[in-house]
């Protein structure tokens, strides 16, 4: 038999230190999206802020990050980012620094009235890593009611490695939950979007600067110059979440894409976008986008494809009231934030030409636009 001893140990047990281990290495700063609710998106990889810093009263620098390939936002080359990518980063900081600086509730529902957007194409090519933006924005003619933030107006300067990538902003009006029921009735009882009914569709989608027809929203309708708008409702970019209207980002894809109508096939560069939304734009009644263009004063285009007898005037003057846009872009100007239209000294280049945009629901305007476009030159 085999006896286990136990064998007691009569030194004492030492007692524990008193002293505090030393502080681990704080862990360095590490970069990440902004929250996507606070830019209004429900896809994480559609939220392109990636961290904010205020540095003055209603200034503030921001960080951004694009991706080197985006499924939606590029050219139909794949070699530049989309300038359209600018005009939602500008959506997505105005939005952003409404909750997280202003004091805006995440509940609320924002309008904006108006976007303009200059962008310089010689900056927007994509290079072998993801592009990396600085954002400095400037929040003005903030009105309040009581203490709720009613509406202002962003200016943004957005730059990459120093250089001026893209310029633009917009007015935001901000809306509590209770006003916009009020506001959207009965739309808001029936958010599910229905597509219209469409003439036939196009097939090719390169006359549009698009490579695949889901990205199509525009199909011709026998009238010269003027198309149904007609997005797929399930768009996993442009309707990345439900709405009770058509967003505004598509109806500045409509406009982007029948402007490039007028100069295919001769690639161009959007430089600069001036938009207005008039009235809510509904998923259930039929729009049209209809164009007339121009070549601009000192060049030397001759304008063969841009005539068009649509009445395409800006009718913002006779905007209703008791519409306006929500976060995604779509609404009316009540004249208090229309964007200057000053064409960029740039455009006076060969070939560059102006379209002016409208849509309509009813014959009644909802949407006008003027976009300008240059042709590409590549830049290493």
């Amino acid at each position: 038999m085999t006896l286990l001893t136990v064998h007691q140990d009569n030194h004492p047990t030492p007692t524990p230190a008193t002293t505090p281990p030393p502080h681990p290495t704080p862990m360095p700063r590490l970069t990440t999206t902004v929250p996507r609710e606070y830019v209004h998106r429900s896809s994480l990889a559609e939220v392109f802020l990636t961290g904010s810093e205020k540095t003055g009263d209603n200034h503030y620098t921001l960080t951004a990050q694009w991706p080197r390939a985006h499924t939606f936002y590029t050219t139909p080359d794949g070699t530049h980012h989309d300038p359209l990518q600018a005009a939602e980063t500008i959506r997505q900081t105005g939005l952003y620094l409404a909750h997280a600086e202003l004091g805006v509730p995440l509940d609320h529902h924002f309008l904006m009235w108006n976007i303009h957007l200059t962008t310089h194409p010689q900056h927007l090519h994509i290079g072998p890593t993801p592009t990396d933006l600085t954002l400095t924005a400037t929040c003005t003619t903030l009105r309040y009611k009581g203490k709720r933030l009613a509406d202002f107006t962003m200016h943004i300067h957005i730059t990459r490695n120093g250089h001026t990538t893209a310029t633009g902003g917009g007015q935001f009006t901000c809306l509590t939950p209770t006003t916009y029921q009020r506001l959207r009735q009965p739309h808001t009882t029936h958010p599910t979007p229905q597509p219209p009914t469409p003439h036939t569709p196009p097939t090719d989608p390169t006359p549009y600067g698009r490579t695949l027809p889901l990205d199509l929203v525009l199909t011709p309708t026998p009238t010269p110059h003027t198309w149904q708008l007609t997005p797929n409702p399930h768009h996993p970019i442009l309707f990345d979440h439900t709405t009770d209207h058509i967003p505004g980002m598509v109806l500045l894809e409509a406009a982007r894409q029948a402007t490039h109508t007028h100069t295919h096939p001769t690639p161009t560069h959007l430089t600069t976008l001036h938009a207005t939304f008039h009235r809510y734009t509904e998923h259930h009644t039929p729009t049209y986008i209809t164009t007339h263009t121009h070549p601009n004063p000192n060049t030397n285009v001759d304008d063969t494809t841009g005539t068009n007898t649509t009445n395409t005037n800006d009718n913002s003057n006779h905007a209703d009231n008791n519409n306006n846009i929500d976060d995604n872009g779509n609404g009316n100007d009540n004249g208090n934030g229309n964007a200057t239209h000053n064409e960029d000294s740039t455009n006076t280049t060969p070939g560059t030409r102006t379209t002016h945009i409208t849509a309509h629901q009813n014959n009644t305007t909802v949407f006008t636009a003027h976009i300008t476009t240059t042709p590409t030159h590549h830049h290493p």
